[in-house]
């Protein structure tokens, strides 16, 4: 059976004005500045200096009204009408220093060996026939970018028989393995798992006691040795706890991650370029917008002096009617964009300038122990602006403080209550954990049972479960793990 309904829906469309606002907005600084060198660039209209702007002339403008192009006035925008409908973004998200909206751009490496052609480099040196030149270079192809061969000798042998027509053995492969590639540099490289890995480049270094130990140690009681069992060691080896620390020194020393060195060559570093400073001057908080994000724009007077032209003219033919109207739009849209860029100032400063006064406290200490509860509604509702526009500016802008360059959303944080029923900031309670792990006994390091004790006694009830879950985000192993000699 068939039902007819009627139902009415507001649709919200945004103009590719309104959505290149909003991409200004989230633009880190670096990434702004090769925006406004599109823009230029693309804009003839559009011109830097301290040139002051000169108007349109509105009869000029009138003129081309019928054409049904609509000119857009920044006051006639109001970010959040647009902003609002989006997916409001957790300030727990993971963020990086360039905007989500961003076309993915593939980036030029430097010219240089990388990590595999380095290693394959090095086979040329050796004398081999051309089935083991072929198995080394399949092995040196299946090492990882740590270093590692994960993948099962039997599943390599099957792979060398059909994807390059090698039909060989376990036994000649692992041989290879060993007698080749572990000894590649840097020296770790090829191996099947940590233990091999730690193994191969103790046996490469001068023999002593305390290595021969600590090889021995490696291969017979690995488990023991990773999981700290050192009554166990000293006992199965007999050795004493001096000795332990020394084949514990030696094995620290080593490498785990061989080939990550190397093959990080290839990764670009990101450069940070703060997006606000941060200053304190007579005990008084000042905010500066970095000043490249306050470019000085305005309108091409080559341009102006076009339109003027053809308004003082006595005949307008259809071609400068067309080459005029083309001049108005580039002279329109650079209008806007000297209107949205001076949004885009206001709205970064009001934003990091209320976030700035909401943290006062800490923002004069440095300590992480004064940063207050503070939410992305909070400063949205100060500010009068919707959440999500506090969002793209907290998820990727930098400040520069007295006291490091960080990320604004770093300051953001929820909040719990202490014993004397205070709100207090969880990133303050973190770096109390911190500080109590930092400075506990690390031959009998504290249990999150004892740390959540602690902390209730230092007046923060803190459930064992909740100890643990901060433990790991300030990436600090468990007790066991964080036992010393």
């Amino acid at each position: 059976m068939l039902k007819q309904s009627l139902q009415f829906r507001l649709l919200q469309k945004l103009s590719p004005q309104q959505i290149q606002l909003m991409k200004l907005i989230q633009l880190p600084t670096q990434a702004f500045e090769e925006r406004l060198k599109q823009e230029i660039e693309e804009n003839p209209a559009l011109d830097t200096g301290k040139e002051e702007l000169e108007s349109i002339d509105d009869d000029l403008s009138n003129e081309f009204d019928d054409t049904g192009t609509e000119k857009i006035e920044a006051e006639d925008i109001n970010i959040d009408e647009y902003l609002s409908d989006d997916e409001i973004p957790s300030y727990k998200t993971q963020a990086n220093n360039y905007s989500a909206d961003d076309e993915e751009k593939n980036v030029p490496y430097a010219a240089g060996t990388s990590f595999h052609q380095s290693l394959k480099n090095q086979l040329n040196t050796y004398s081999f026939s051309e089935e083991e030149q072929a198995i080394a270079e399949f092995l040196v192809g299946s090492i990882d970018d740590s270093g590692y061969i994960r993948r099962e000798i039997i599943d390599l042998v099957d792979d060398l028989a059909f994807t390059a027509n090698v039909f060989t053995t376990e036994e000649k492969v692992v041989s290879i393995l060993k007698k080749t590639v572990h000894t590649l540099d840097p020296i770790g490289v090829g191996a099947r798992d940590l233990r091999e890995c730690l193994i191969i480049q103790l046996k490469a270094k001068t023999s002593n006691k305390i290595r021969s130990l600590a090889i021995e140690i490696l291969e017979t009681a690995f488990d023991h040795f990773v999981k700290k069992h050192f009554v166990k060691l000293q006992e199965k080896f007999n050795i004493s706890a001096d000795e332990l620390k020394e084949v514990n020194t030696e094995i620290s020393k080593l490498n785990p991650k061989p080939g990550s060195s190397y093959a990080g060559n290839n990764k670009i570093a990101e450069q940070i370029v703060p997006d606000f400073s941060i200053k304190i001057i007579d005990g008084e908080l000042d905010l500066v917008l970095n000043s490249r994000n306050a470019p000085e724009l305005h309108i091409s007077r080559e341009y102006n002096n076009m339109l003027k032209g053809y308004q003082e003219s006595n005949t307008k033919s259809k071609s400068q009617k067309d080459a005029v109207f083309f001049i108005k739009q580039k002279l329109d849209a650079a209008k806007w964009f000297i209107d949205a860029i001076k949004q885009r100032q206001q709205t970064l400063l009001v934003t990091m300038n209320t976030i700035m006064h909401y943290q006062f406290d800490y923002f004069l200490s440095g300590d992480e122990r004064h940063l207050k509860p503070m939410i992305l509604k909070d400063i949205a509702d100060k500010i009068k602006m919707d959440v999500s526009t506090v969002s793209r500016v907290a998820n990727s802008k930098y400040v520069s403080t007295p006291y490091g360059t960080k990320l604004i959303k770093e300051f953001f944080s929820e909040s719990m209550k202490n014993d004397q029923g205070e709100d207090v900031s969880t990133k303050e309670i973190k770096k109390i954990l911190e500080t109590v792990i930092f400075e506990e006994d690390k031959k009998k390091p504290l249990t999150d049972d004892k740390l959540s004790k602690i902390l209730k006694e230092k007046g923060y009830p803190i459930a064992r479960r909740t100890v643990a879950k901060y433990r790991e985000q300030l990436d600090v192993p468990v007790a066991r793990l964080r036992k010393e000699i």
